[in-house]
């Protein structure tokens, strides 16, 4: 498992003035938490963490955060952006337990989709349902990411989560729930399928809410009265 250092400053003042003036002299305020030690507010060079947040690892590794020159192992679980600006606004930093399991999204990365049956195919589109899973596992055996290959893959042909094939010790919770949760990772169909299955979506007829609405609201009709004789 590759190693990332995260440089930060302790910080002693708390607050929205405090923090919106660490961001006007290019800081970034933070927090760290967990492992059953107190909370510790913090503060990152702003120009250097930009370039870290470019990064895939930066959001499913376990990080080397070193606070002061002492270093704490961290995942990041908050990343509070700037409306419309380039700029982080705020991190949550969650200190890691070497000997408990941990939960962490981690991407996938396609391997040999063009060299593959289905991507050999004219018309055919090979539809990535996700790029990223839920994984579990102690924090040595945490992946950066998980490859799917799609070698082999024809049309007509999909792969689930159970397809997957993962790192010694790692496992996806959602498996567990149920078959239903087997959920696919990839699908290859002709694009003519595609193209038409979003035609028809876009054709349907949706009922307008509001006349839904007074539909069921509205009263039934009074029976007739009878005729006088």
């Amino acid at each position: 498992m590759a190693t990332h250092n995260i440089t930060a400053t302790s910080r002693n003042v708390e607050g929205k003035g405090a923090s919106r003036r660490l961001r006007r002299s290019g800081q970034v305020p933070a927090i760290v938490y967990g492992a059953k030690a107190d909370p510790q507010n913090v503060m990152l060079e702003h120009n250097p963490l930009w370039l870290a947040s470019q990064n895939e690892w930066f959001y499913s590794s376990i990080l080397d955060l070193a606070i002061d020159g002492k270093v704490q192992k961290v995942l990041l679980r908050d990343m509070q952006r700037h409306p419309f600006k380039q700029q982080i606004m705020h991190l949550d930093f969650q200190r890691i337990d070497e000997n408990a399991e941990i939960r962490v999204n981690v991407p996938l990365h396609f391997l040999n989709q063009a060299t593959s049956p289905a991507g050999k195919t004219a018309g055919v589109v090979i539809l990535h349902e996700l790029n990223e899973i839920g994984v579990a596992c102690l924090p040595k055996n945490l992946p950066e990411f998980v490859e799917v290959d799609l070698g082999k893959l024809e049309l007509g042909q999909s792969l689930h989560l159970s397809d997957l094939k993962l790192p010694e010790g790692v496992t996806i919770p959602e498996l567990k729930l149920g078959k239903e949760h087997d959920v696919a990772v990839v699908i290859a169909r002709h694009a003519r399928v595609e193209a038409e299955e979003e035609t028809a979506a876009a054709e349907a007829p949706a009922e307008v809410p509001s006349t839904k609405a007074a539909k069921a609201a509205a009263p039934a009709a009074a029976p007739a009265a009878p005729k006088k004789k």
